[in-house]
């Protein structure tokens, strides 16, 4: 039963907020598909709204679901009232009543062409096993506007694009099939899938131990390895075939063709990353940092001494 108490507390946030998201999870972290789903839509049209993260807390969690007499979460509040769950959203932003409400100015998604979609082999098999367990719906793929990707089993609605990959069906809203373009998906063990797009910005990726063993296996003329630490610690343990962060390396680095895969690493993962940003904020693009760094590839590679 909702009390006074937390009757109070909801009706607080959604007086004094004009729009108001109770989700599971935050804006910057969904905690589930659903929630993901509406924050995407929300931050197409709002820099700044209120979310509630019912996680947090029991109480308003079911309380909020006998207040407004809805059995799931999220739910969107809009001026004082409230508007509906995941589903009732996606249908007023592919309407353009969602703008109408939120009164901004922005028109409706213009139907999209259908993405190319790459799936590994890992991937697919992935996506198969998990698709049994999800009772057969297709997979959506969510890419939000600063291309932050969320994956998740989820039936076709109104205004999707649906697309076909290696005999998989995939769907995607308007917005999100706009912003794919030629969309590379893959799966790494212990990490899970990981998208990359054509039509994203430049941005540090990562690559695993693992991953890094298996192509400098075969090709690793192919690799432009560098390592960002002191030359000290280089002695302790490195990786064959590195070169020192240095001037010389970073003038190297600009003359390599765009497609070859520069793979910066550490003791850890964590100064790698910070340099690997740097490189970016050059101009340089296929920034790959090696997560776990040396410590992680000694892992695979028992030649590598640990310190």
């Amino acid at each position: 039963m909702l009390s006074d108490t937390t009757r109070t507390q909801i009706e607080d946030l959604v007086q004094k907020n004009h729009v108001v998201l109770f989700m599971k999870g935050s804006r910057h972290f969904p905690q589930c598909g659903f929630s993901a789903t509406v924050t995407r839509i929300l931050d197409s049209y709002l820099p700044k709204y209120e979310t509630v993260n019912v996680l947090s807390s029991p109480d308003i969690r079911d309380g909020i679901k006998e207040y407004s007499s809805w059995p799931t979460i999220p739910q969107l509040y809009i001026g004082g009232k409230f508007v509906g769950g995941c589903d009732i959203v996606k249908e007023l932003d592919a309407s353009g009543e969602l703008a109408k409400l939120l009164g901004s100015d922005k028109q409706a998604p213009a139907k999209a062409e259908a993405p190319q979609i790459e799936l590994s082999a890992d991937a697919k098999a992935a996506i198969v096993a998990a698709q049994k367990e999800a009772g057969g719906d297709p997979l959506r793929i969510a890419i939000g506007p600063r291309h932050e990707y969320d994956l998740y089993f989820d039936a076709k609605q109104p205004g999707d694009v649906h697309v076909e990959a290696s005999g998989l069906p995939f769907v995607l809203d308007a917005e999100s099939a706009a912003r794919a373009g030629k969309l590379a998906i893959a799966f790494v063990e212990g990490q899970g899938f990981r998208l990359d797009s054509s039509k994203a910005p430049p941005r540090v990726k990562s690559m695993s131990a693992s991953e890094l063993k298996k192509l400098l296996d075969s090709n690793r003329s192919g690799v432009y390895l560098v390592d960002v630490r002191p030359e000290a610690e280089r002695k302790l343990a490195s990786i064959p075939g590195y070169k020192a962060l240095e001037p010389e390396t970073i003038d190297a680095l600009g003359a390599l063709p765009a497609e070859t895969p520069i793979v910066v690493y550490c003791k850890s993962g964590g100064r790698s990353r910070a340099a690997a940003e740097q490189l970016l904020s050059r101009g340089l693009k296929n920034i790959f940092n090696l997560e776990g760094g040396v410590t992680a590839y000694a892992e695979v590679d028992p030649t590598i001494p640990r310190y």
